[in-house]
């Protein structure tokens, strides 16, 4: 059976460029890159390389790009550093944040007493910026803002340089969890007013267990991860070298093509919306589709049947990947709680299709006839 896959927020499929990128170092630049003869200079060197390429796609200086394992990490070292070592108090978050966030603040709220607070959500799935103001005008201590730049199962686009702003006005520390937007939009971050980013590289066509934190130079944190002098006494243990190579080349690669590869994948995400309302009835959409919203992304909620209810196995055993909000709760029964904070309707069942710049109109037409032989 041939496969459509469409749930590339979960993960997307390795570039052959960024695997031949990584294949030297895979093979016979195996070194460590903590040895000072030939093979440990060899790993440094490509170490090095790729944090130069990644800092200059990003507009930072190398010294502010750290490699961990990925956006989980990235955050959870973001959002412990603001506590334990920059003087936050008080965590603003929103409730439908990433699970590595949500859970992160939670924990540091039960565990050391960190005050908490939830910014509303707007009915279109943004956050209420005047709401935002008075949290933080009310906090009455330093606050962490931990507020994603995009959603990873609505889509919606955070306004990144008027929550930046805000923080810059309250003196709070911004972290912003970028994994769905690092290698989708292009970053000036000396331009950009943030503390920590994150990045993942699975998520624009690099390699997975490899990802990236923005540490804006004039913040000073403590390593979260101990036992080792890597990542400049930031990060212990020995780096995932092949990893570090294919991330900066897939992020080169993304931002290289950034223009054409959008437009694309924008329009086939368009078109299956517009196929989704004229074939389907009683189907709508979740978050901004039609304002600020990320261009791989679209959520649909369809009318609530036995049928629609089995709708992910359907389409799975249909040959259609999709998911039922992020992948990592997909196999739970709760749902997704980015859903339930938006649209609380009981007779809807929501599905995240998001598209890749491999994805064709063709998938579209394709999973439209599946869809409408399943309803």
């Amino acid at each position: 059976m041939e496969r459509v896959y469409f749930d590339n927020a979960a993960t997307t499929s390795l570039d052959p460029a960024v695997l031949d990128a990584m294949m030297p170092y895979l093979t016979e630049k195996f070194g460590n890159p903590s040895s000072i003869y030939s093979y440990g200079r060899e790993s440094r060197l490509g170490i090095e390389n790729a944090r130069k390429l990644v800092a200059k796609t990003l507009n930072a200086h190398p010294g502010e790009i750290f490699f961990t394992s990925g956006g989980t990490e990235s955050s959870n070292t973001a959002i412990n550093a603001a506590i334990t070592d920059l003087g936050c108090k008080h965590i603003i978050s929103s409730p439908i944040e990433h699970h590595a966030t949500l859970h992160t603040v939670e924990h540091l709220h039960c565990s050391q007493g960190v005050g908490l607070s939830y910014v509303r959500i707007l009915p279109d799935g943004h956050i209420d910026m005047e709401h935002l103001r008075e949290l933080l005008a009310n906090a009455g201590e330093k606050c962490l803002v931990t507020l994603m730049h995009a959603n990873n199962e609505i889509g919606n686009l955070l306004d990144i340089f008027a929550v930046g702003n805000l923080c810059k006005e309250f003196d709070a520390i911004f972290h912003s969890d970028t994994v769905q937007t690092v290698g989708h939009y292009p970053f000036d971050l000396r331009n950009t007013p943030v503390h920590f980013i994150t990045g993942a590289g699975h998520k624009f066509h690099g390699p997975k267990g490899v990802g990236i934190l923005y540490i804006n130079e004039n913040v000073k944190i403590k390593p979260f991860i101990q036992g080792g002098s890597q990542e400049r006494n930031m990060r212990a243990g020995t780096e995932n070298l092949y990893g570090i190579v294919g991330f900066a080349k897939a992020l080169e690669l993304a931002t290289t093509h950034h223009e054409a590869h959008s437009k694309h994948i924008n329009e086939v995400r368009m078109y299956m919306a517009e196929r989704l309302e004229k074939e389907i009835p009683g189907v709508t959409f979740n978050g901004d589709l039609h304002g600020r919203s990320l261009y791989t992304v679209l959520n649909v909620s369809f009318p609530k049947s036995e049928k629609t209810e089995m709708i992910l196995f359907n389409m799975d055993i249909n040959g259609v990947c999709a998911s039922g909000g992020s992948a990592c709760t997909s196999g739970a029964d709760a749902g997704s709680h980015v859903i339930r904070a938006i649209n609380s309707n009981p007779n809807q069942i929501a599905v995240r299709f998001s598209f890749c710049k491999n994805n064709t109109k063709a998938e579209v037409d394709t999973v439209i006839a599946k869809l409408k032989e399943l309803m």
